[in-house]
């Protein structure tokens, strides 16, 4: 199979008759092998309905149901098990990622060898209040992950090898670092294409500003997990042991004014607590290091989800 479209989605149920009948004429006109893997992720309105009626019309058409809404990461990963195709395509299912774009995107990953591609929309059909805080992340992102050559990390629209999205593991909220994952887990002929971003058609955004708020944070955890996830003690026993040796030293240094030059009332000074403090900070950083070594850094049900119905899978 050439191409597997895997589509996220939460209450779009006006848009996915359009978005089906445009991705299949677009396959069709260029004779790709396909399945569109569309995973509702907890919807409220009629969107598993239309998606169960597009099933039946084209077997290329799949569907996954959550039970509940767990968000856009994990409607991923399980797209991402469920994909079949040599490319795997990901793409919003409010229209403003364009269909026309997935044979270019095949291209660049089956002729020019690239793992990933991430769409640019160069031209955004957004609001100031979200294109700034977007520019912000896209150059803190760009900073902390060595990934230079990337504008948009967050674009929906995206193309991966298929070796890439079965070995790499999006939870949480980690959908906006896809590319940093892919990186750490050895992938890293990454590029991006500038892509056409259409206005919102039917219903609204959404995500708030909040998302922000958690993308800061799960950058930091992102880069944690990449450099450290496997060797924690690296981290966490550094600084155990800066910690516990610099408040070794200001012990050292109270010991010896007070034998040798009779200083009185060293325990009385603000400077004995201080090296107090950071020996147990830094035993205890060493201790938790040490016990990151031992626990394994996934849960085994960290990507487990209560799927209440599929079709043609």
């Amino acid at each position: 199979m050439n191409i597997s479209i895997v589509i996220p989605l939460f209450n779009e149920d006006e848009s996915l008759p359009e978005l089906f009948a445009w991705i299949e004429r677009v396959m069709k006109e260029n004779n790709f092998s396909y399945e569109v893997i569309a995973i509702n992720d907890g919807s409220k309105d009629n969107s598993w309905k239309v998606i169960k009626a597009a099933a039946e019309k084209n077997p290329n058409i799949k569907g996954i149901s959550f039970q509940r809404n767990y968000g856009k990461s994990a409607a991923l990963q399980v797209g991402f098990q469920a994909a079949q195709g040599d490319v795997v395509i990901t793409m919003d299912a409010d229209l403003q990622d364009s269909p026309d774009e997935i044979p270019e995107l095949y291209k660049m990953i089956t002729v020019d060898g690239y793992h990933l591609v991430s769409g640019w929309k160069k031209k955004r059909y957004d609001p100031i209040t979200k294109t700034i805080p977007t520019k912000l992340f896209n150059f803190a992102t760009r900073k902390v992950s060595g990934i230079n050559n990337l504008h948009d990390f967050n674009c929906g629209l995206k193309a991966y090898q298929k070796e890439v999205v079965k070995s790499i593991e999006v939870y949480g909220e980690m959908h906006r670092y896809i590319p940093v994952i892919a990186k750490w887990a050895g992938f890293d002929k990454i590029t991006e294409k500038p892509v056409a971003h259409q206005e919102r058609k039917y219903g609204v955004t959404k995500f708030g500003l909040e998302r922000f708020v958690n993308g800061f944070l799960d950058l930091m955890s992102i880069t944690f997990v990449g450099r450290y996830g496997k060797r924690p003690m690296h981290l966490f026993g550094t600084l155990g042991v800066l910690s516990f040796f610099f408040g070794i030293l200001i012990l050292i240094y109270l010991t010896i004014t007070k034998t040798i030059f009779g200083v009185v009332g060293m325990t009385n000074r603000p400077i004995f607590y201080l090296g107090i403090l950071t020996i147990i900070v830094g035993t205890q950083l060493f201790v938790a290091g040490f016990l990151g070594e031992l626990i394994a850094r996934n849960g085994a049900d960290r990507n487990q989800y209560n799927i209440g119905e599929k079709v043609n899978l």
